[in-house]
């Protein structure tokens, strides 16, 4: 039986992933930093872990706990919006901890075991502005652009030793709580002087004309986990599908 190891597993792209592998028959192991019960069905399949990846112990431990994996989803990420000016340098690094060298860091972790058994799948969940970056989340999109690149080098690197590497990139969800952990409110982020140009930019995150449903993403991710091609991106969305046409 196939295992699937997921980052980032509390909520949004993460939970209803997990759930979709699970669904297809494979062997769940789903991470996220603090385990709680309910967050889905444990059973012999479905296996919460506790896995934090800007920690080196937590990552070494959920690895040694989980086993053999043969498909790695690295999700787990935060937002920040608001004016690059205004936003304090510790929060653009708490943003590149998580979703550039947490990534990072679980992939080097993983490498060994899939390069020892010549084979294995990478899957890196990054976003939409790696394909048209989105005005009043610099940080963001920097720390996933780093990703983006990082992963197509990667995906060189690995080729020699069976192991495939994907892209999944979502596109806007407005169902996911962005910047929910980086415990600062969007307004503060905004000056009075970004005020006019970040209003209608907030009324476009309101009403957008095309979203990317959490099942959009979960089905990317199944795609490239199981995909034998040599292709590497995976748009997931609508509006990442479309902007992906335009890229």
């Amino acid at each position: 039986m196939n295992t699937v190891l997921i980052t980032g597993c509390s909520s949004g792209y993460g939970l209803e992933t997990a759930r979709h592998f699970h669904a297809q028959g494979w062997s769940v192991i789903a991470t996220m930093r603090r385990p709680r019960e309910g967050v889905l069905p444990v059973s012999d399949r479905l296996r919460l872990l506790a896995l934090d990846v800007t920690c080196p112990d937590s990552i070494a431990a959920a690895l040694e706990a989980a086993g053999p994996v043969n498909v790695l989803v690295n999700n787990a990420g935060i937002g920040v919006v608001g004016a690059f000016e205004a936003t304090p340098m510790a929060h653009v690094r708490k943003v590149f901890d998580t979703n550039t060298f947490g990534t990072m860091a679980v992939v080097q972790a993983v490498i060994p075991q899939m390069r020892a058994r010549r084979s294995g799948v990478i899957v890196n969940v990054t976003s939409s502005v790696t394909l048209a970056p989105m005005p009043l989340a610099a940080a963001y999109t920097a720390s996933k652009q780093a990703i983006q690149g990082f992963t197509g080098s990667l995906a060189h690197e690995l080729a020699a030793f069976g192991v495939r590497v994907r892209l999944v990139e979502p596109g806007y969800a407005p169902t996911t709580r962005f910047a929910a952990n980086t415990d600062i409110p969007v307004m503060d982020l905004i000056p009075e002087a970004y005020a006019d140009f970040a209003g209608p930019i907030f009324a476009g995150f309101a009403k957008p004309g095309l979203t990317t449903r959490e099942s959009d993403v979960a089905e990317a991710v199944w795609r490239a986990a199981n995909d034998t091609s040599d292709r590497l991106h995976y748009p997931a969305g609508a509006d990442a599908v479309a902007l992906a046409g335009q890229a």
